[in-house]
């Protein structure tokens, strides 16, 4: 990439992000990688409007700002800067802090802390029977807990501040929040048990390893911490969405697979990137075949990852796909699917990025440029053509934009992954990893029991953190147990808490 020396390093990353952006389709910027969107929040074209939060979830909610400290680790003037990072508290169901009755805290991820309080329905649908306090945690840089009160725009264009944004910072202040939570109400008796889905899942499941003494348990749905540093396949996410389509129908599957080679022939024609664009109502002209063709892999993957039993979006686009003439052209039957995942709108594939998406889309790319290096390619795959990760590729252009390559080993270093049974067996406990099978990030998930109680729960037909969101009197029997499952061992855990805490005479 070209840059102008004399340019400002913040219009210069800005310029560098918007030129690598190939879609509103992913959390990920970089054009070297596909790393498909993580977060727990559905895409609003998969929403299920039955499943929309009650105002009283958030009017039973208050809002705190805690002083943080800007970094954990050094001792610097600078480290003990300090800035507001938001938390929510929900007390409407908690037993109080004479009884010792416990506290859910859900960990927020690569976004703003408001979508997660809509829609983490499994702690206001469970809080009463544990009689639980309940706290929702904002991300560093993200939301309203950006420090010096920046945009994430403008952190990121700062060297100097972009340093302190890592996931060690962020479970650092998660346990800083909780221990003065903690203190503040008197509830030292009072055990925390952390939530978290995604990227959030990952956290909260890496929280209780290294700080055990802060919280008793942890539930980390579809946390994919195994898709580092070569643990797994690259291709493994995107074989499960092949297979999730050729499952659902072998010509939709079919369709796709050979429409990469059309999308092709059509660009090397004559005005042919007008052509694609006018066929596929792009909000502006496409600049490459690649362009159109990273948005559907992405659109695809989101179908497979978010493919809820109440909304379904697979069938939906694989019906409009196989509904479509054949004497139409393979291309328009591209086009239908995209159409009724969308809706109908004014145009389609390359819109500008905006709102919170904009605020991920910036976030997650200096997060996976940095530690979260998921080497997530296409090798071998009966529906996607070849894409391997290639980490020269990518560590060039995460410099290009950010000045930094990436650390691909850090995770696994700092975290670990490899060996993961001979090593947690060892030490850890009290941690359920949860996934549904259909869900491709599964692929990186912990699918087998480690130990006693560090297990694993999964079910075949789940998709992304489904577990932990609200319950719906159309969930089918499978996830009504799985989430019944989840209950009963946190019930464990607490009950045992509750014995040792007599035992040793507290």
């Amino acid at each position: 990439m070209i840059t102008n020396p004399g340019m400002s390093s913040h219009r210069r990353l800005w310029i560098a992000l918007l030129l690598l952006s190939a879609s509103v389709a992913t959390a990920h910027v970089l054009d070297d990688v596909d790393i498909p969107k993580l977060g727990m929040s559905r895409p609003e074209f998969l929403l299920d409007p039955a499943r929309a939060v009650q105002a009283s979830v958030a009017e039973d909610s208050v809002t705190f700002f805690y002083n943080q400290t800007l970094d954990h680790f050094n001792y610097g003037p600078e480290s003990y800067t300090a800035f507001n990072q938001r938390y929510v508290v929900n007390s409407k169901y908690w037993g109080g802090a004479d009884s010792g009755a416990p506290i859910f805290a859900f960990f927020g991820a690569e976004a703003p802390i408001d979508g997660d309080i809509a829609n983490v329905g499994f702690l206001t649908d469970n809080a009463a029977q544990f009689r639980a306090l309940l706290v929702y945690i904002e991300h560093r840089f993200y939301g309203k807990s950006i420090p010096y009160g920046m945009t994430i725009k403008k952190a990121l264009g700062d060297p100097n501040i972009r340093g302190y944004f890592s996931s060690a910072q962020a479970l650092a202040d998660y346990a800083e929040i909780l221990l003065h939570l903690k203190q503040k109400l008197k509830a030292e008796h009072s055990p925390i048990i952390v939530l978290g889905g995604s990227y959030g899942g990952m956290l909260a499941s890496w929280f209780r390893l290294k700080y055990p003494h802060v919280a008793l348990g942890a539930l980390a749905s579809s946390a994919p911490i195994l898709y580092f540093d070569d643990i797994i396949p690259q291709d493994a996410y995107y074989s499960v969405v092949a297979k999730s389509f050729l499952e659902s129908s072998s010509s939709c599957h079919e369709t796709i697979r050979r429409s990469w080679e059309e999308i092709d022939r059509v660009a090397s024609e004559p005005r042919g990137l007008t052509k694609l664009s006018n066929t596929f109502k792009t909000c502006s002209p496409l600049q490459s075949s690649s362009e159109l063709k990273k948005y559907l892999r992405f659109l695809y993957a989101q179908v497979v990852q978010y493919n809820d039993p109440s909304t379904q979006p697979l069938k939906l686009m694989c019906d409009a796909v196989n509904g479509v003439p054949p004497r139409k052209g393979l291309l328009q039957k591209i086009f239908a699917g995209l159409v009724a995942i969308n809706g109908n709108l004014t145009c389609y594939v390359n819109a500008p990025p905006s709102g919170t998406f904009a605020q991920t889309l910036l976030g997650w790319s200096w997060q996976t440029c940095t530690e979260m290096v998921i080497p997530m390619g296409i090798t071998r795959n009966t529906m996607f053509p070849p894409k391997p990760f290639n980490l020269n590729s990518f560590s060039n252009a995460c410099k290009s934009v950010f000045g930094v390559p990436p650390r691909p080993h850090w995770v696994t270093t700092y975290f670990g992954g490899h060996d993961i049974k001979l090593i947690l067996h060892r030490f850890a406990s009290n941690i359920i990893f949860s996934n549904g099978l259909q869900d491709p990030y599964s692929s990186g998930g912990v699918l087998k029991n480690i130990s006693s109680t560090v297990v694993a729960i999964y079910t075949a037909k789940g998709s992304h953190t489904l577990d932990i969101l609200g319950a719906d009197k159309s969930d089918p029997d499978w996830l009504v147990e799985q989430r019944k499952t989840e209950v009963k061992i946190m019930k464990k855990w607490l009950a045992k808490y509750y014995a040792d805490l007599r035992a040793f005479g507290n």
